[in-house]
């Protein structure tokens, strides 16, 4: 007894999974025909199998008995019925007579080859060249598969940092383009407004006048104008032709978090911790409306030229449809768990899309319609989302994360993490702001590490060298 407990100790523990292993290996080398081959079909084994799969699923259905039906004078073409026939033993009363009794009724699906078929008192037999039973000859084959109907996504090529900008001395909260492309402005948290040139990346120009971080900027394209928002509740408006601010907007109770341009009124939205988004006349600085509806801070909004004309969302987790002529709400999505920190109007299509902690969404345009969701989940809080012409969709988190997607099927083609500049403590990797140029062509990314990044496609990149890896879903959350 003793020596058997030892002999059991000494047995290593991964002995079991060797000796199966080589078990196994022994069954190959006397049963496998050829190595590396699968053993040809055996046409009598999958008959076999094929009336056990029939036994054990249609096994207790009691046999439909029909009385003979009489033909149709009226119509000499009699059609094969949907009725799969079970085997008949040879011999018996209902093949003697032509007619298969115990026949199991079920629905109009393919036939497998060999199979009799009954119409009346003709027996057809189904032809041998059904696709589907030449590809798979089982049960499984009574059903047909749909393909996904998702749509594929366009190839689009990565996305590189080609320039990373230092200058500021705080956060970097915000950022527009100029109308010209010739240059962009940021906002940061060292309370400047610096303005850049889009093809060097060098400062031309440093505006100071806030006094607390600058979390909104619009560049007019029908006036000189700039207009920036900030944590100190003002909304100033820049001559560019002199550089100084003349006017400022008063109003808003405490911290301005967003800023939009109408584009073809001469009307600015500000949106603010005081969960009211503003509608400002720019000439007069009178503000037309206070738009009221939301239970805590609106931190993103967008305009357009038709109804609705102005959409904000919330930190109550809502996405609001306004009707600028009364002042009221339109409509109010729900579809949201958390705050809506962003939004993006597609350039050509009637269609937005907002991002949450908890997903990204498209929604449709005029009536809000809910699309779907991205097809992955960022797993982070969104800041930044901008789309461009081509379709490309960016998303920034507070983690770093920048993902690229496909607008039209959701799917992300590129995920990468944005690379703090030396000195910064790991933890400054967030993306505050993104906004793609006039052409689509350049991204500009703000960051929590100071500085701002600008991205392009990779022009060595192809659909070979990187292609879609692309799955479709296999069901799509309502919410």
């Amino acid at each position: 007894m003793p020596a058997a407990t030892t002999e059991a100790e000494s047995i290593e523990p991964q002995s079991l999974k060797k000796l199966s292993i080589k078990s196994l290996k022994r069954a190959l080398d006397l049963f496998s025909p050829v190595h590396g081959q699968f053993p040809p079909p055996d046409a009598e084994a999958k008959k076999i199998r094929l009336s056990h799969k029939m036994k054990v699923a249609f096994g207790g259905v009691e046999p439909v008995s029909q009385p003979p039906r009489q033909p149709d004078r009226g119509n000499e073409q009699t059609g094969t019925s949907s009725a799969l026939a079970l085997p008949v033993p040879e011999g018996s009363k209902s093949t003697q007579k032509g007619v298969t009794e115990n026949a199991l009724v079920v629905g109009p699906t393919f036939q497998p080859k060999g199979f009799i078929g009954t119409s009346g008192k003709s027996t057809t037999i189904i032809p041998a060249n059904v696709s589907s039973y030449e590809r798979n000859f089982s049960t499984s084959a009574l059903m047909e598969r749909i393909p996904s109907r998702w749509p594929r996504p366009e190839w689009h090529a990565p996305w590189k940092n080609y320039r990373v900008i230092q200058g500021h001395l705080g956060w970097v909260r915000s950022v527009a383009f100029d109308p010209s492309n010739e240059w962009f402005c940021t906002g940061s948290a060292d309370r400047t407004i610096k303005i850049w040139d889009v093809a060097t990346g060098v400062l031309k120009l440093t505006l100071t006048g806030h006094i607390e971080q600058v979390r909104g900027l619009a560049v007019s394209n029908r006036h000189t104008y700039m207009f920036s928002a900030g944590d100190d509740k003002q909304v100033k408006c820049w001559d560019l032709e002199q550089n100084k601010v003349i006017r400022s907007y008063h109003g808003h109770l405490s911290g301005v978090y967003c800023l939009a341009l109408h584009p073809t009124l001469d009307v600015l939205l500000t949106g603010g911790r005081d969960s009211v988004c503003r509608v400002w006349d720019i000439r007069t600085k009178m503000q037309i409306f206070a738009l009221t509806g939301h239970d805590n801070t609106v931190c993103s909004v967008f305009t357009r030229p038709t109804d609705p004309q102005v959409v904000t969302g919330s930190h109550d987790t809502t996405i609001k449809f306004w009707d600028l002529r009364y002042g009221k709400t339109m409509t109010t999505l729900t579809h949201h768990k958390k705050s809506v920190r962003a939004m993006t109007l597609h350039p050509k299509e009637n269609a937005f899309a907002s991002a949450s902690a908890d997903n990204t969404k498209k929604f449709s345009l005029p009536k809000g319609e809910f699309y779907h969701n991205m097809l992955s989940q960022q797993k982070t809080i969104i800041n930044a989302m901008a789309v461009n012409e081509d379709g490309v969709m960016v998303t920034g988190g507070d983690n770093g994360s920048i993902w690229f997607w496909d607008w039209k099927s959701g799917h992300s083609f590129q995920q990468s993490e944005t690379i703090v500049q030396p000195g910064s403590l790991e933890s400054e990797a967030g993306i505050y702001a993104a906004c793609y140029d006039q052409t689509g062509s350049r991204l500009v990314t703000c960051e929590a590490d100071k500085t701002i990044k600008m991205w392009k496609e990779d022009e060595n990149a192809t659909p070979e060298t990187h292609p879609v890896n692309f799955k479709p879903p296999k069901e799509i959350r309502r919410f």
